[in-house]
């Protein structure tokens, strides 16, 4: 096609659009658009917060600039620890991460980590538990990942969005973000748009007619419609905003079960700014004994399984529908195609290519694969905090939650080796089923169907639907420029990823009394015996034993095996040669567990009275003990 007829035709679309959008009926009017819910903070406010919490509490609240974001927005981490003479430096202390907002969707992690920071800032003078822990143990909190995201929400037209600002080509054709969407109904909303389509592969839900479910030929169901997101073709490529903005989903950037070859999770693992200030700053604080995560996967609200594996996904069927509009547009130009995750909208979702099939030489082993179970010595550990959380927190049933890759908090179990947790935050409570609104009711351009049996309700979206009524937008006719006639709804961006903002404080207080839980269960190394006694001769016996005060083991048994904890060191302080026998000078201990377990070691030295002998113990994750005595 010539450069003339090219910008003719598109000129011809975009007029035609123009004709649609002022006189297709009908067409709700226009919605006024807050800037945001209230209690949800943008950048700006955020920012303002923070640095009014750490001048009000500068004696234990520092706030740190880690890194800027591809828009150049600074990625804070607010640290709590106590300071001043006689304390121990807060670097070697067992700490607390949480790590909030990396989805750009999900603000809120923001708030709840937000309020842990106040809470611990401003309790500290009056709250005995809050004293101890900020006394004895660090917490450090990046309270918003993703800046540039987070501020999408902010925005005068919402869309399911959680990527950062990289731009990125979605549909491999040597262009970027050329194809995003469009709010063609006007309502401040890109939900999706459904299509009665003799080649469709879905259906209206026959438990509730707003919803859509894949047609089963082998039940006899037709299909008859098609799903996409709600928009035109820019690029004229036959697809419907297949590369809009963005980018990269921070949340699977990271470097365990790294989704290769995924056009969200981006070129390579941390690949991004924002990964990479969280990488440098986490691997100069050995010191993390445990992570929390706020985010999209969940391991609290459903506990980990005896064997180790996370339950199920909660995913919404709507959503990925609409992707699947689009996913060949993923696999031009790539080697191969894979099965599709489900994510969210295709600027976090979409197919994925795969590179060529790789051979091994005869003889050669098989890569070893990243491991996907949390190790069987470490699961009661999961499963005894996930019962704990869902007492405090009452939250027994998840918003819509994915199955990791490149999640940071699987990061943290499988590659740092410590307790690493995630949760979105916040649940649902399914109500009683209910009719379509009077004012959403059923499509009358939903054809009649001949009687089958009822499916089962077993979609995600049901549930959805039920428990939050307002985060669905009622089916409107549309005459779309290409599609034709259509009907645009659906669930509303941020609606079911951010609980309404009236519930932050009580969420707030909830998950901080969680964060603090946490602390009391790391492992808490002590001296629990040291002495000597005279064998004669000029030798000595000195005994000591070690323990581990708290509950959790100075090495999860998957941090031994990825050798990413260093073991507790014991070391009596002689000089090598004074040993006569006994245990070495320094010994090792990989893991030592928790709830009272010791170790004994036994040194005959050579010594005169008088002399000082000091046994020092540090633990990676559990603090150091120091204790001396006198030979006599």
């Amino acid at each position: 096609m010539s450069t003339n007829s090219l910008s003719a035709r598109r000129a011809l679309q975009v007029a035609a659009l123009a004709v649609v959008l002022t006189t297709a009926a009908p067409v709700p009017a226009p919605q006024a658009q807050s800037p945001a819910p209230a209690g949800y903070k943008t950048y700006d406010q955020l920012t303002a917060s923070l640095r009014e919490l750490a001048k009000a509490h500068a004696s234990v609240v520092k706030l740190v600039d880690i890194g800027k974001s591809r828009e150049g927005r600074s990625i804070w981490a607010v640290e709590i620890a106590s300071t001043g003479s006689g304390r121990t430096a807060a670097g070697a202390r067992p700490a607390l991460l949480v790590a909030a907002n990396l989805e750009g969707d999900q603000l809120i992690g923001s708030e709840l980590a937000l309020y842990l920071a106040r809470h611990l800032a401003s309790s500290y003078a009056s709250n005995a538990a809050v004293k101890t822990l900020v006394d004895n143990h660090a917490v450090y909190i990046l309270p918003r990942v993703n800046p540039d995201g987070a501020e999408q929400m902010f925005g005068s037209v919402k869309s399911f969005r959680r990527t950062n600002a990289a731009a990125f080509d979605a549909d491999n054709d040597g262009r970027l973000d050329e194809d995003g969407p469009e709010d063609l109904n006007g309502d401040g909303f890109i939900t999706v748009m459904r299509a009665q389509d003799p080649g469709g592969d879905y259906m209206p839900h026959p438990d509730d007619a707003r919803l859509m479910r894949k047609a089963d030929a082998a039940k006899g169901e037709a299909g008859g419609w098609s799903v996409y997101w709600e928009g035109v073709d820019n690029d004229e490529d036959g697809f419907i905003n297949e590369d809009g903005p963005g980018g990269v989903d921070l949340n699977r950037n990271f470097q365990h079960k790294y989704p290769y070859y995924t056009p969200d999770a981006g070129p390579h693992m941390v690949s991004e700014p924002e990964t990479r200030a969280v990488m440098d700053y986490m691997l100069t604080r050995g010191n993390v004994a445990a992570i929390l995560t706020y985010g999209v996967s969940d391991n609290l609200i459903a506990a980990p399984t005896p064997q180790g594996a996370l339950g199920s996904a909660q995913t919404v069927d709507l959503l990925a529908f609409a992707d699947a509009s689009m996913a060949d547009a993923r696999t031009v130009g790539t080697f191969s195609t894979r099965s599709t995750n489900q994510n969210f909208f295709f600027f976090g979702f979409g197919g994925r290519g795969g590179p060529p099939a790789q051979t091994r030489r005869p003889g050669q082993p098989a890569p070893r694969p990243p491991a996907t179970t949390i190790n069987a010595q470490d699961v009661e550990y999961f499963r005894t905090v996930s019962n704990r959380y869902r007492e405090l927190t009452g939250i027994k049933t998840a918003p819509p939650t994915r199955a990791p890759e490149g999640a940071f908090f699987d990061y943290g179990y499988y590659q740092f080796g410590v307790p690493s947790f995630s949760t979105p935050g916040w649940g649902i409570t399914a109500e009683p089923a209910a009719p379509a609104s009077p004012g959403a009711p059923a499509s009358p351009a939903v054809p009649a169907r001949p009687a089958r049996p009822a499916a089962p309700a077993s979609s995600f979206d049901l549930t959805l639907v039920k428990a939050l009524p307002d985060a669905f937008v009622a089916w409107t006719p549309f005459t779309h420029p290409t599609l034709g006639q259509v009907e645009i709804g659906g669930f509303k961006p941020y609606a079911i990823t951010n609980p309404a903002a009236s519930e932050i404080d009580a969420l707030g207080k909830s998950h901080a009394e969680f964060a603090m839980y946490l602390t009391t269960l790391f492992p808490r190394i002590t001296i629990a015996g040291f002495t000597a006694g005279s064998i004669g001769g000029g030798l000595h016996r000195v005994s000591a034993v070690i323990e581990n005060a708290g509950y959790l083991p100075t090495s999860t048994a998957h941090g031994v095996t990825s050798r990413s904890v260093k073991p507790t060191m014991v070391q009596i302080g002689v000089a090598p040669d004074a040993i006569v026998s006994g245990s070495p000078k320094t010994n090792f201990v990989q893991a030592l567990a928790g709830s009272g377990r010791r170790e004994d070691y036994q040194w005959i030295v050579r010594g005169k009275p008088g002399d000082r002998i000091t046994l020092k113990v540090v633990a990676e994750k559990g603090g150091a003990a120091e204790q001396t005595v006198v030979l006599r």
